[in-house]
């Protein structure tokens, strides 16, 4: 958070003392949220098809405890490592869940 104004021209929190405005939430913050609708479609589509052949060879790595070798063929397949880390959640996910079952 930015410190308030002093109504000085010169130091740390310089410049005329205002009021700070309520902005309404802009339509691009909800980019990235999933709806109802696409998260059921994916399940279903993830049932049906079930996991590519890297995924599957992820899922045997996790299970054999080489989380870093996972990570690492996994941003090789993706591209990048934020995604890599979030495939590996979800794949992470996946292995707890048929553990339960």
């Amino acid at each position: 958070m930015v410190a308030s104004k002093s109504g000085i021209a010169v130091g740390i929190n310089k410049g005329h003392i205002t009021t700070r405005r309520e902005l309404k939430p802009k339509p691009s913050n909800k980019i990235g949220a999933a709806s109802k609708r696409t998260v059921f479609v994916k399940s279903v589509v993830r049932e049906v098809a079930g996991y590519a052949p890297y995924e599957r060879r992820l899922i045997e790595l996790i299970k054999n405890s080489r989380d870093k070798r996972a990570k690492k063929l996994c941003k090789n397949k993706l591209g990048s490592y934020l995604r890599a880390k979030k495939k590996i959640e979800e794949l992470q996910g996946f292995i707890a869940s048929s553990r339960r079952h």
